[in-house]
C-alpha cells in the first residue's frame, strides 16, 4: 500500500483535519515536476525569503558562509506573539522554472508543520492536566484500600499512617504527577501522615445514573455518596478507575501515534521533494523537525510507561501480560468461518425463497379457500421476522458504508473497544434468522394451508412462537456466546428507552428509539402473538383479536410507544440542555403521536371525520418530519454551502445526497397511503401493510447512514475522538470551584 493511503488509514478519524495535508503537498510536488519538465532548471544562489508579520527571530547560532553556500534550504525557528514556535524555510538555490511552485511548497509545508506542532502541544498539555487529576484519584484509592484492608484500625482520616505512596508522588522538579514504574504498591514502608487525610475531602460519585438517583436529583438530594469502606465499594471504584486508565492510555497511544505519523509524513514528502527537485534538503529540514516539540517532547512517552507501571501494579495484580491485554486489546480479525457461514446461510435463504415461490405456484395457494384465513393469522406472525431481518440487513449495509467512509461508529455508539459487530456478523445473524423463518413458513404451507387436509397439527401452529422464544432466549442468555457484549448493550439501551425520562439521554438511546419508530408494524405483530397464542386462537386457527376491545386499545398504545419514548427523551434533553431545538423536536414527535392515533382510529372505525383529521395531521407530521430529517438530522440544505448540501461531505458524489433527499421525501409520502386508501386489487390488505412497513424500514436504513455521518463530522469539527469516563471520587475543592 502506498504511504498516502496508509497515512489516511492510520489517522484518527475525528482528527483528520489536524494531520499534515499530505495529498496537497504531493500535488504541489507534481506541479514542480511538470515545471521542470517544461524547461531546464537554472539555479540561482540568492535566498528567496518569505516574511511573516508579527514574528520575532529566536537567537540561534549563525551559519557559516560555507554552510550557507552548501545548503539548499535554511529553516529559521521563530516565536510568535502567542508563544508558539513557527518555522520559515528559505530556499538558497532555486531553479527559475520551478521557483514559484517550490516557494509555495515550502510555505505550505511550514504552515502544515506549524499547525501540527501547535495541535500536538495543546493535546499534550491536556494529557498532563488529566494526569494530575488521575494522580489525585489514585491517592484516594490507596487511602480507601487501607481503610478497607484494616477496618478495625483506630486511625482517623487525619492521623498519620505508615504507607508507601511514593509510586504516585511527583518530585518537585517533574512536570508529571503519574508515578514512575519503579516504585511498588501501597505496602507499609514509610511514615506518610497525609496518606489518609485525602478521605476527609472526597466523596463518591455515582458511576451511572439510575431512576432512583434521578428522583433524588429532582428532590434536590445529594448526588454524591458518603464514603462507606466496604469491599463492594472498593471493587466498584477499582473497576471505574480501571476504565479511566484504559481510556487515558488509549489517548496517550493515539497522541504518540499522531506524532509518529506526522513526522513520517514530513520525512516522506521531503524525500519526494529531493528526488523531484534534485536537491538535498530533506536532511536539513528533518534536523529542524527532530528538534521541534512534535518530535523532541517525551512527556507522552513517559506517561505511557508510568501508566503501564501503575496499571500492572494496581489493576492487574502485578501481572504484566494481563495488564497489557487490557490496555492494548488485540484488533479483532475477521474470521473466515464467519464469511463462510454468512454465505452458506445466504444460499439457504435464496433456495428457500425459490422453494416457497414454487410451492405457492404449484399448489395455487393464493387462490385456495384457505387464503383468507392464512393471511389473517399466519402472515402477521411470520411477517415479524421479515421486518426484523430487513432491518438487520439495512444495519449491516450501514456498517459497511460507515467503515468505507471512515465514520467512527463504534466511538459514536459507545461500543466497548474490540466488541463491536462488523457487517459480516450482522449478516450472519440476519440470514440465520431468515433461514429459520423461511423453513417454518414452508412447513406451515405444506402441511396446513389447505383446511381439508388431514395433516393439520397444532404443533406446526407453534413454530413461529418457537422461533420468537428462541430469539428471546439467545438475546438474554448470560453465557458468553452469540456476541454477549453486543446483546447486553442492546438490552441496556432498550431498557433506557423504556425508562426514557429517568435516564440521561445519549446518542445510542435516541438512535434506537428512532429505529423502533420505524418498526411499529413489528410491534403490532408482537401484540398479535400475545393475542393469538395467549387467547388460544392458534388451536382453531381463528383470528378473534380484532373483535376484542382490549386488543384494539393496545393497538393504539403499541403504535404510540416508540414516539412517546422519543418525545420524553426530547423533553429530558430540553430540560437539561436548555436547547430550544429539542423542544421543536419534541413537538415533531407529539404531532406524529396525534397522527398515528388518528390513523389507527380511522383504520378501526371508518368515517369521513376520522379520515379528514387523520389526513391533515399525517400530512403535517410528514412534512415536519421530512424537513427535520434533511436539515437537522442530516445537516443538509445549508445556505452557506455552494451546492446547498453542507461544507463537508464524506461521500465524494454529491448526487448521492440529492438522491437520498428525494428518496426520503417519497418514502415519507408512502406513510400517507393508509389514509388515502390506495389499494392494489390483486394484493391482500395485510400484504399492502407489510409493503409499506418495508418501505419505512428502508427509509430508516438510509436515514441511519447520513445521521451518523453528520454526527461524525460534528465530532471531527470539535476534534472529539475519545469518550468521557466518569471518575469515582469527587474532591470537595473541585465541587466548590464548579
Amino acid at each position: 500500500m502506498k504511504f498516502g493511503k496508509e497515512f489516511v488509514a492510520q489517522m484518527i478519524p475525528e482528527w483528520q483535519q489536524a494531520y499534515m495535508d499530505y495529498s496537497c503537498l504531493k500535488s504541489i510536488l507534481q506541479e514542480i515536476q511538470n515545471a521542470r519538465k517544461r524547461s531546464g532548471a537554472v539555479t540561482r544562489k540568492q535566498p528567496a525569503h518569505r516574511n511573516f508579520s508579527g514574528l520575532t527571530k529566536r537567537c540561534t547560532r549563525a551559519a557559516t558562509s560555507e554552510e550557507v553556500e552548501n545548503q539548499d534550504i535554511m529553516v529559521s525557528e521563530m516565536i510568535g506573539g502567542d508563544g508558539f514556535e513557527r518555522y520559515e524555510t528559505s530556499i538558497m538555490r532555486v531553479a527559475e522554472a520551478g521557483r514559484e511552485p517550490e516557494l509555495v511548497f515550502f510555505k505550505t509545508l511550514d504552515l502544515e508543520f506549524d499547525r501540527v506542532n501547535r495541535f500536538y502541544k495543546s493535546k499534550v498539555e491536556e494529557m498532563v492536566k488529566e494526569a494530575v487529576v488521575l494522580n489525585k484519584q489514585m491517592d484516594a484509592l490507596i487511602a480507601f484500600r487501607i481503610k478497607v484492608d484494616q477496618p478495625s484500625s483506630s486511625w482517623t482520616c487525619s492521623e498519620p499512617v505508615s504507607v508507601d505512596v511514593n509510586a504516585l508522588d511527583a518530585t518537585e522538579n517533574r512536570k508529571f504527577t503519574l508515578a514512575d514504574g519503579s516504585n511498588h504498591g501501597d505496602s507499609t514502608r514509610g511514615n506518610v501522615p497525609e496518606a489518609l487525610s485525602v478521605l476527609d475531602r472526597v466523596r463518591l460519585n455515582k458511576a451511572q445514573e439510575t431512576p432512583l438517583s434521578r428522583i433524588r436529583n429532582v428532590l434536590k438530594l445529594s448526588h454524591q455518596e458518603e464514603l462507606k469502606f466496604t469491599r463492594e465499594n472498593l471493587k466498584k471504584i477499582e473497576e471505574v478507575l480501571k476504565d479511566v486508565f484504559i481510556e487515558f492510555y488509549r489517548k496517550l497511544r493515539h497522541l504518540n501515534n499522531y506524532s509518529f505519523l506526522n513526522t513520517l509524513a514530513i520525512s516522506k514528502i521531503m524525500k519526494k521533494y529531493d528526488k523531484i527537485a534534485s536537491r538535498s534538503a530533506a536532511k536539513t529540514y528533518m534536523e529542524t523537525v527532530d528538534k521541534s516539540y512534535l518530535t523532541s517532547s517525551d512527556e507522552i512517552r513517559k506517561l505511557i510507561v508510568r501508566v503501564e507501571s501503575i496499571f500492572v501494579e494496581y489493576f492487574a495484580s502485578s501481572n504484566r501480560s494481563k495488564a497489557m491485554n487490557l490496555l492494548r486489546p488485540k484488533v479483532k480479525k475477521e474470521k473466515h468461518r464467519t464469511t463462510f457461514s454468512s454465505g452458506f446461510l445466504v444460499g439457504c435463504s435464496v433456495s428457500l425463497v425459490i422453494a416457497l415461490a414454487l410451492l405457492i405456484h404449484a399448489r395455487n395457494i393464493m387462490g385456495a379457500d384457505g387464503k383468507k384465513i392464512y393471511m389473517e393469522t399466519m402472515f402477521p406472525l411470520y411477517s415479524l421476522f421479515g421486518f426484523v431481518v430487513l432491518h438487520m440487513i439495512m444495519y449491516a449495509s450501514n456498517i459497511y458504508f460507515w467503515k468505507r467512509y471512515r465514520v467512527n461508529y463504534p466511538f459514536i455508539f459507545g461500543f466497548k473497544q474490540g466488541t463491536e459487530l462488523g457487517y459480516r456478523h450482522v449478516l450472519l445473524l440476519s440470514f440465520g434468522l431468515n433461514t429459520l423463518a423461511l423453513a417454518a413458513v414452508i412447513m406451515n404451507l405444506d402441511m396446513e394451508m389447505d383446511p381439508n387436509t388431514n395433516d393439520y397439527k397444532t404443533l406446526t401452529e407453534l413454530l413461529p412462537l418457537f422461533i420468537v422464544g428462541l430469539v428471546i432466549i439467545i438475546t438474554i442468555c448470560p453465557f458468553n456466546i452469540f456476541y454477549r457484549s453486543s446483546r447486553f448493550f442492546f438490552i441496556m439501551v432498550v431498557f433506557r428507552c423504556i425508562a426514557a425520562p429517568l435516564y440521561k439521554v445519549n446518542l445510542p438511546d435516541f438512535f434506537l428509539a428512532d429505529q423502533f419508530t420505524s418498526q411499529v408494524q413489528a410491534l403490532r405483530s408482537l401484540e398479535f402473538y400475545i393475542c393469538y397464542y395467549g387467547w388460544g386462537d392458534f388451536r382453531l386457527r381463528q383470528n378473534t383479536c380484532r373483535s376484542s376491545h382490549v386488543y384494539s386499545t393496545f393497538y393504539f398504545i403499541v403504535a404510540v410507544i416508540p414516539y412517546w419514548s422519543r418525545f420524553l427523551q426530547c423533553v429530558r434533553r430540553l430540560i437539561e440542555e436548555k436547547n430550544p431545538t429539542e423542544g421543536y423536536n419534541a413537538l415533531k414527535y407529539l404531532l406524529t403521536i396525534v397522527a398515528v392515533c388518528l390513523r389507527t382510529a380511522y383504520s378501526l372505525n371508518r368515517g369521513n371525520a376520522w379520515r379528514n383529521a387523520a389526513w391533515i395531521f399525517s400530512a403535517l407530521a410528514t412534512f415536519y418530519g421530512t424537513y427535520w430529517d434533511i436539515v437537522f438530522d442530516w445537516g443538509l440544505l445549508q445556505k452557506s454551502s455552494k451546492s446547498w448540501l453542507r461544507e463537508k461531505l464524506l461521500v465524494p458524489h454529491k448526487s448521492v445526497y440529492y438522491a437520498a433527499m428525494v428518496v426520503n421525501v417519497v418514502l415519507r409520502m408512502a406513510w400517507l397511503q393508509t389514509v388515502l386508501d390506495f389499494n392494489i386489487p390483486f394484493l391482500h390488505r395485510e400484504i399492502m401493510v407489510a409493503l409499506l412497513a418495508i418501505l419505512e424500514i428502508i427509509r430508516r436504513g438510509i436515514w441511519n447512514f447520513f445521521r451518523l455521518e453528520n454526527e461524525h463530522l460534528n465530532n471531527v469539527g470539535k476534534f472529539r475522538a475519545f469518550k468521557s469516563v466518569p471518575l469515582p471520587f469527587n474532591y470537595d475543592e473541585e465541587s466548590e470551584s464548579r
